[in-house]
This record gives C-alpha cells, structure tokens and sequence, in this order.
C-alpha cells in the first residue's frame, strides 16, 4: 500500500464522501498521525470528542475511568458518522479540548466540500454494541501500534502536560489506560492496514 498521506489523498479523490478510521491505544500517535493528513477537502475529527462530560462521569461513577468505552456517548458518535455518509450538508463536531479535558460541541465544521473525513480514536474497532457499527462505516481503517514503551511514555507526558504530577501520570498511565490499551490492542485484526512504529 502506498504510504498513508498519498493513501489519504487517494480515498479523499473517490466518488462521494469518504471515512478513513485511525485506531490505536492511548498515545498510539492518532492525533498527531490524522493531522498530517488534514487538507483540501479532508477535516478531522477525534472520537474524543464523543467523551461524557466529567460531571456526568463522576454522577455515574466512572470518573477514575474516564477513558473506558462506556465513558463515551458512543451511539452519538455512530449517529455522526451515518450523517457524514448520508449528507451532502454542512456537518457540526464536537472537540475534546485536552487543555480542559472536555468536550466542546460544535467546535469542527464539516463543510459540504469534504470529500475525506479522517476519524481517529481508541474504539473504533471494537467489536461490541454499538461500537461495532462503525467499521462498516469505515472505508478503511488503520490501526497504530507503536513501541509499547514509547506510547507509555507519550502518555505519561500528556498527562503531565495537563497538570497531574509525575506520579499521577505514571499511575494513570498504568492503570485505567494500561487496561484500555489491552482492550483496544485486541482490536488490531479489524483494520486493513496495522502501522508498526517507534
């Protein structure tokens, strides 16, 4: 397969409207993968932006999880998706802002002009309700599996980078994360293309 930007810029030239889907585990390098992919006619927008607010978390229980697939408006996502496919209008996206950790909606505009819409996000291969209707609404999906001691250790910096100490960081990464990345990892034989890497 030709490497993924030239790839990107092959589905984005297709009939019609297209989804890319990039997954992996926490600090696979999704983001920063699906932003080189941005441009003319292609927009991109994180699952993350589907996370439950973290007052709503915390009524639920499921703060210390935040993360954890049934912390996300899941169904809502799937909901955006099909709009994406089914319409030739403007499409709204929330935003997961990491500065605040938390959602802003209607931050991603999707003009009619989008050919490609890359998708990035951990669950965008698991098998289970409703996450499994998403890859059939994914042209194609890629998954990221970067050296595990290196996507620790991106993790551990982002999480430091929003405030927590060290050891904060270091726990999250080995707990609620660590335990999200086996799950995720599972999910790795659902893609079309897995992308190995530092």
């Amino acid at each position: 397969m030709s490497d993924p930007l030239d790839r990107a810029r092959e589905l984005a030239a297709g009939p019609g409207r297209r989804v890319l889907g990039i997954a992996g585990g926490p600090g696979a390098g999704k983001s920063t993968l699906a932003d080189t992919l941005a441009g003319p006619g292609t927009v991109v927008v994180g699952m993350d932006g589907w996370h439950l607010a973290s007052s709503t978390l915390d009524r639920l229980g499921r703060l210390d999880r935040k993360g954890a697939p049934d912390t996300f408006d899941a169904a809502g996502y799937v909901a955006f998706l099909e709009r994406f496919r089914t319409t030739a209008d403007t499409v709204w996206a929330p935003e997961y802002r990491r500065s605040v950790e938390e959602s802003i909606g209607g931050a991603i505009e999707i003009p009619p002009t989008t050919t490609l819409l890359v998708t990035e996000g951990n669950y965008l291969l698991l098998d289970s309700s409703p996450w499994d209707r998403i890859r059939d609404l994914l042209d194609e999906a890629w998954f990221l599996r970067p050296d595990e001691a290196v996507r620790r250790e991106r993790l551990i910096a982002r999480h430091v980078a929003v405030g927590r100490t060290h050891d904060e960081a270091v726990a999250r990464a080995d707990g609620s994360d660590a335990a999200n990345a086996t799950l995720i990892a599972a999910t790795a034989s659902r893609a079309d293309r897995v992308l190995d890497g530092p």
